[in-house]
């Protein structure tokens, strides 16, 4: 096999040119309303330049003018004032109060949250029962106390709801900072002798940011609401001041006479409203890193196919459990591809364990993914190749065909089942319901197939541990659940994805010891992924070795081992530690040609 590297530039746009701003743009749905917001409130910052007439200037010879009367684009109100002047002034006062008092609030709101959360024990209880006072109240009737003692007014109403929604920011923030205050970040952070206050700005504050702006988005419309909904009560803007609230109070007993009066202020107060909220959402995900590693939309429930050509299969991979003919499988960033698997193909006999190997990032897992289309797409995208099980090509059949074959025909061992498992189910349910996905069978007889399977992987009391959930078993016993899923079908391959990797010694070696006895049991073919050659020389019968997206050599489990071409192959067996070396073990590695010196040898 040749070993010849297809070289891949740098995509046209690469992953640092991904900015928030091209983030926030690829969301039509939040570019939109960013547009829609910031006409919105440049409209409303240059009221003072504009030519407008003087908003609170009456004119009853003039009153309730239509639209479009002369000189009153937007005709006036019941005193002759014109509309447009008042609008446009109106959704001045509106933003700024809007705006303020979720500032405000979020301000206040998230320090405390993040105080409470951080510290914990009877602090976080201590002021989490604070707000929850706050809270007992309903939020409006609160807000009508407190402008009803400070007294009524614009500036007055914007502390009422500044005060009212604390809590809410509060309790959102808490719960993010209680669970992220003790994962291993955050210890490793105590550990290097930070500060409590630099913990809370350097390592929760930025991953509970996108929360407080996602509730700040939402807060905004809403405080915008309930300012125009005291003004509507004659509590906020106090005549002749106009605000969105008051102008809808004033056109209330002329909604059948003169409609526009109420109509106009309603529509902008829902503009701005779905505006604000759109564009929170999209500069929530903007914010977040997690998220810029692909688009913004949600993955599909197929992956992508785009193939130029679809090579035919031969009378070898017809006749093979499974056979991969040229597979590559590449992911978007940005305005371009970067491919990671280049090309590769493989055969998998009735019976046979073919072991699959090479060190982390060499695109052994998405090789795995890719078989049977659960890459996710966006960002992955298969772009040549063909997957042959039963003479047919599995890429080339629909999404309900594709799922016939998942876990029935081929099925996937992960190398977490803790992260696999769902944690609000009893593995004797997970287990049936992998059954039942298959079979017609009702939930009596699935359960006791679930309990055999469950023996058959030689958990012990299987019909108690089938009670258990997940966090009650131990990552040996959780493991082997995961392989009696795997089997809930009598499949006729497994893709094992290291399953061994987060286990102890021990529990490795019986759980490879299990798969032996199955695949002997069963016929099954076994697909074993790993980076570990002692593994492989254990149970594969042969092996392809992996980098860079590339199978750079394949054979007999005992000629690759015995011995290997590929410079890189040599490196990977000399990095297996000998009992009794020493220092030699490293010097002999050094000694070793790179893997990338003989980019032409391989077999």
């Amino acid at each position: 096999m040749s070993t010849q590297a297809l070289e891949v530039g740098p995509p046209k746009d690469s992953g640092q040119s991904r900015t928030a701003w091209r983030l926030l743009m690829n969301n039509r749905l939040a570019a939109a309303a960013f547009y829609i917001v910031v006409l919105i409130v440049i409209m409303a910052l240059m009221a003072p330049i504009l030519p407008l007439h003087d908003p609170d200037t009456t004119s009853p010879a003039n009153r309730l003018l239509p639209l479009f009367s002369e000189g009153h684009l937007l005709g006036t109100d019941h005193l002759g004032r014109d509309v447009l002047a008042r609008l446009v002034w109106g959704t001045r006062v509106s933003l700024f109060v809007g705006i303020s008092a979720a500032l405000a609030a979020a301000f206040f709101g998230s320090l405390i949250g993040l105080v409470a959360g951080y510290a914990g024990g009877r602090a976080d209880n201590l002021i989490m029962r604070g707000i929850d006072m706050l809270m007992a109240f309903p939020y409006i009737l609160l807000a009508l106390a407190i402008v009803a003692v400070l007294g009524p007014g614009l500036l007055n109403a914007l502390y009422a709801i500044a005060i009212v929604n604390i809590p809410f920011f509060a309790r959102n923030v808490r719960g993010i900072t209680r669970g992220l205050s003790h994962r291993e970040f955050v210890d490793a952070a105590r550990l290097s002798g930070k500060s409590h206050i630099a913990i809370l700005t350097t390592e929760i504050l930025p991953n509970v940011l996108p929360i407080i702006v996602i509730t700040m988005s939402t807060t905004i419309g809403w405080m915008i609401l309930e300012t125009a909904g005291l003004s509507f009560l004659g509590l906020g803007a106090q005549p002749p001041q106009a605000d969105l609230g008051s102008m809808l109070g004033q056109g209330r007993a002329l909604l059948f006479t003169a409609p526009m009066i109420s109509v106009i202020p309603g529509v902008m107060v829902f503009l701005i409203v779905m505006g604000v909220n759109l564009l929170g959402d999209g500069v929530r995900d903007a914010l977040d890193p997690r998220l810029r590693a692909g688009a913004l939309s949600r993955p599909m429930p197929v992956t992508r196919i785009e193939r130029p050509h679809v090579p035919e299969p031969d009378e070898t991979a017809k006749a093979s459990a499974l056979a991969v003919t040229g597979l590559e499988t590449s992911f978007e960033q940005g305005g371009g591809r970067e491919v990671a698997v280049k090309g590769i193909s493989f055969t998998l006999r009735k019976g046979e364990c073919l072991g699959l190997i090479g060190e982390s990032g060499s695109g052994k897992s998405v090789t795995a993914l890719s078989i049977l289309g659960l890459v996710a797409s966006p960002p992955g995208v298969i772009t040549g190749g063909a997957v042959t099980i039963e003479g047919r090509d599995v890429l080339s059949l629909d999404e309900t065909q594709i799922a016939s074959f998942r876990g029935g025909k081929v099925a996937y061992i992960f190398q977490d089942p803790l992260t696999t498992l769902h944690p609000l189910f009893t593995v004797g349910e997970q287990v049936a319901e992998a059954v039942r996905a298959h079979q017609p069978i009702d939930r009596v007889g699935a359960h006791e197939k679930a309990v055999e399977l469950l023996r058959t992987v030689q958990i012990p009391d299987p019909e108690q541990r089938a009670r258990a959930y997940p966090h009650e078993l131990s990552g040996g016993q959780r493991q082997r659940v995961g392989i009696a899923m795997a089997l809930a079908n009598d499949p006729d391959i497994i893709i094992a994805d290291e399953p061994t990797t987060a286990l102890d010694v021990t529990v490795q070696a019986e759980i490879l010891r299990l798969l032996q006895a199955l695949r002997r049991d069963r016929g099954l073919a076994l697909l074993f992924i790993t980076h570990d050659f002692g593994v492989v020389a254990e149970i594969c019968d042969r092996v392809a070795v992996m980098r860079h997206g590339e199978i750079v050599e394949a054979g007999e489990t005992a000629t690759v081992l015995g011995d290997p071409k590929h410079p890189y192959t040599k490196r990977l067996i000399a990095c297996v530690p000998i009992p009794g070396q020493g220092r030699a073990f490293l010097d002999a590695i050094r000694a070793l040609p790179s893997a990338d010196t003989d980019r032409g040898r391989g077999a």
